[in-house]
C-alpha cells in the first residue's frame, strides 16, 4: 500500500476494536454482538439443509426474517471492521432468492451470492466497504470480496472503498460504484462486472479493471489499466494514465460456489475465453462445468497436510472454509484438473520452513481464493507450480491460480526465499497481491517488519514460458519484487512499491547496480511484453538510497513495455533513477513522478 498522501499511518484514528467473545464461531459473534439467539450458521432451509461448512460460514435464506439477517451480517461486522491482523474468518453466503440488507464488509470476510448467475441473488440495499474505522482512509482496507451478486442500493449508488487484495468479481451493480472514502485509497480489482452507473474512482491511485461493462468511469490518478471492459475511457497515457486494451486474449474466470433449486451444490469451474470482451455471463450463463459438492473434500481448519493430502490422493478436490491451517507439511496436488478453493479467506501458514503447496507439471488445476503465510522458520517457496525443469504442454488446458494473497511478517515473524515460483509452462494468473509487510496491527502492540526480522526475496519467480499474468500487485520484497526467466510472458498491470526498509545502499545491491529492480526480466529471454507497470519508492529507514532502474531487461526488439510509472512518495523520500534499464528521469525530491511511453 502507498505512502503517498501522509503514507499508510497504521495507527491514524485509531478506534477500540470489537472483542469477540469466545473465538471465531457465529454463535460466538452473536451473543458478542448481544443478540438473543446465536446465530444458526447451517439453516435447515426448504431448498436443503447446507453441507457441513464448519462455524464460520453463514448460509442466508430470502425465507428467513428480515431482521435476522440483518443482526447476523452486522454482528459479523461489528467483530470485523478494524480486525486488521485477526485470525478469525467469514463467509456469508446468500441463497438465490431476493434480500432486503445492508451488507457491510470487514477484514476478512467475504460475501457470495450461490447462483448460477449475478442476478440469482439481488440485495435490495448495500454491499459495501467504507473507512470508518480510519477516518475515510482506505489505505488499509485489505482482504475482504464480493462476488456473484445483484445489487440494488435504493439512493443508486455503492461504496467498495479498498486497496489490495480485496476483489469485486461478477457484481451486476443497479447504479454507481463509488471507489474511495474521502481519505487516500490504493486499490485494486474488478472483473467480470456490469455496473449500470458511473464508477468514481475519487482517491484510487491505481486500479485494474478486466472484462466487465460499466456505464462510465470517473477520476485518473496515478495508474488505470482496463482489459476487456465495454465502456471504458479510451487510452490518453500518459495523460491522464488510462490504459485500455480492447480484448483480454486469454482468460478463465474463477471457480464459484452455486447451489441449485433442489439443494444440489456444486462449485462452476467457468470455460476458457479467448479474445474476450464483457462479461462472462452477458448471455445469462457463463460457459463451464459444474462439480458436484460430493467431490469435494470439505476442509477444516485445524487439518494437517497429511489429511488434505489423503482427500487428494482419493481423487477429490478440496474446498477450504474460513480458518487458518498451519501446515507443518506441503500439499501436494499430482492430479489434473484438481480444483483447490478457498472461501472466507481461508488461510494456509507455513511452520516448518516447507512449501505450502506443490502441484505437479499437470494440466488444468485450478487454485483459488487462499491467502498463503510465511512462518518464522525460513521457506525457499511457499507455493510451487510445477517442479524445477517441467516441460508439459499445457495450452489447452492452462492452470489457473486466482485471487491469491500471500503475506510475509506483520503481526508474526515471516521468512521465505521466494512465495510464489511457477515452473510449469501456460499458466494462467488472476489477481496477486505478494506482500512483505511494511506495518503490523493498527493498535502498534504486534508490529514484525523489520529487514532482518520478517525477511523475504523475491515475491514472484517464473521459469515457465507462456505464462499470463491480470492485475499483479508485489511489494516490499529485499530482492527482485518480480523475476521473470520465462519466455512470452504477459503481464497487464502492475503495482509495486520497493522495499521501504533498506538500511543503506552497500547493504542493498545487486551486484554493481545500485539496487533491486522491481520488474526484472532475465538476460536469457527474447519475448516478454508488460503493460501498464507503476513502480513507487518510499525509502522511511534511509532516503538516500538509490534505484538504479525500475525495471532491468535485455534490450532486444521482443521485449517490450508499455506505459510505465516510476513515483517517488512523500515528496520525495527516495530515488528511482531510471524507468526501464537507463531509459527516463529520475523520480526523486523535486521531480515526484516520472512517465514512459514504451520501451524499446
Amino acid at each position: 500500500m502507498e505512502a503517498e498522501q501522509g503514507g499508510c499511518r497504521p495507527d491514524a484514528g485509531r478506534r477500540a476494536v470489537i472483542r469477540c467473545a469466545g473465538g471465531a464461531g457465529l454463535a460466538a459473534v452473536a451473543v458478542a454482538a448481544g443478540m438473543a439467539q446465536p446465530i444458526d450458521a447451517e439453516p435447515n432451509m426448504a431448498a436443503g439443509a447446507a453441507p457441513d461448512f464448519g462455524p464460520n460460514v453463514l448460509v442466508l435464506d430470502p425465507s428467513m426474517p428480515g431482521r435476522e439477517i440483518q443482526a447476523a451480517i452486522d454482528a459479523i461486522f461489528a467483530c470485523q471492521e478494524a480486525a486488521h491482523f485477526t485470525d478469525r474468518r467469514y463467509a456469508i453466503l446468500f441463497r438465490p432468492g431476493r434480500y432486503t440488507a445492508d451488507v457491510k464488509v470487514g477484514f476478512f470476510t467475504q460475501v457470495l451470492g450461490l447462483g448460477g448467475r449475478p442476478g440469482a441473488v439481488t440485495i435490495d440495499g448495500h454491499v459495501r466497504v467504507n473507512a470508518d474505522w480510519l477516518k475515510g482512509d482506505a489505505l488499509a482496507n485489505f482482504w475482504r470480496g464480493a462476488e456473484n451478486l445483484t445489487v440494488r442500493p435504493p439512493e443508486g449508488w455503492d461504496r467498495w472503498a479498498v486497496s489490495q487484495a480485496a476483489p469485486y468479481r461478477r457484481i451486476h451493480m443497479l447504479g454507481d460504484l463509488v471507489l474511495d472514502d474521502g481519505g487516500s485509497s490504493s486499490g485494486g480489482f474488478l472483473a467480470d462486472c456490469r455496473i449500470e452507473g458511473t464508477v468514481h474512482a475519487g482517491s484510487q491511485q491505481q486500479w485494474y479493471s478486466r472484462s466487465s461493462r460499466i456505464g462510465g468511469w470517473k477520476g485518473v490518478n496515478w495508474n488505470m489499466m482496463f482489459q476487456g471492459v465495454e465502456g471504458a475511457p479510451a487510452t490518453s497515457f500518459p495523460r491522464p494514465a488510462v490504459t485500455t486494451l480492447l480484448r483480454v486474449p486469454l482468460l478463465r474466470e474463477k471457480p464459484f460456489l452455486q447451489v441449485d433449486g433442489e439443494g444440489r451444490w456444486s462449485v462452476f469451474v467457468p470455460a476458457l475465453r479467448r479474445d474476450a470482451e464483457g462479461p462472462s455471463w452477458a448471455s445469462g450463463t457463463t460457459a463451464g462445468v459444474a462439480i458436484p459438492l460430493t467431490q469435494f473434500f470439505i476442509a477444516k481448519p485445524g487439518m494437517d497436510a497429511a489429511t488434505l493430502n489423503a482427500a487428494l490422493g482419493e481423487g477429490r478436490h478440496l474446498l477450504f472454509t474460513p480458518g487458518v491451517y498451519r501446515l507443518d507439511a506441503p500439499i501436494r496436488v499430482q492430479g489434473a484438473n484438481r480444483v483447490l478453493l478457498g472461501i472466507g479467506l481461508a488461510t494456509l501458514q507455513a511452520l516448518a520452513g516447507t512449501a505450502v503447496l506443490e502441484i505437479d507439471d499437470v494440466p488444468g488445476v485450478t487454485v483459488a481464493g487462499l491467502m498463503i503465510d510465511a512462518g518464522a522458520t525460513r521457506s525457499p517457496v511457499l507455493v510451487q507450480v510445477g517442479p524445477r525443469g517441467c516441460t508439459g504442454d499445457h495450452r489447452q488446458n492452462p492452470l489457473l491460480l486466482a485471487d491469491l494473497f500471500f503475506r510475509v511478517g506483520g503481526v508474526e515473524v515471516g521468512k521465505v526465499e521466494t512465495c510464489l515460483e511457477i515452473n510449469s509452462h501456460h499458466v494462467l494468473a488472476d489477481h496477486l497481491w505478494i506482500w512483505r509487510a511494511d506495518h503490523g496491527d493498527v493498535d502498534g502492540t504486534r508490529v514484525h517488519v523489520g529487514w532482518e526480522e520478517s525477511t523475504g526475496d523475491q515475491g514472484l519467480v517464473v521459469h515457465g514460458d507462456d505464462v499470463t499474468v491480470h492485475a499483479l500487485f508485489v511489494e516490499h520484497f529485499q530482492r527482485y519484487q518480480c523475476w521473470w526467466r520465462g519466455e512470452r510472458g504477459r503481464t497487464y498491470f502492475y503495482q509495486n512499491e520497493l522495499p521501504y526498509d533498506p538500511p543503506d545502499q552497500a547493504g542493498w545491491m545487486a551486484g554493481p547496480a545500485r539496487g533491486w529492480a522491481a520488474y526484472k526480466v532475465d538476460d536469457t529471454v527474447h519475448a516478454h511484453l508488460a503493460v501498464a507497470l507503476g513502480v513507487y519508492v518510499y525509502f522511511r529507514t534511509n532516503p538516500a538510497v538509490v534505484l538504479d532502474s525500475a525495471i532491468e531487461a535485455p534490450r532486444r526488439p521482443g521485449v517490450q513495455f508499455r506505459h510505465v510509472t516510476t513515483m517517488s512518495l512523500g515528496g520525495g523520500v527516495g530515488t528511482i533513477a531510471h524507468l526501464v534499464n537507463d531509459a527516463g528521469e529520475a523520480a526523486r525530491p523535486g521531480a515526484v513522478l516520472q512517465r514512459l511511453l514504451a520501451y524499446p
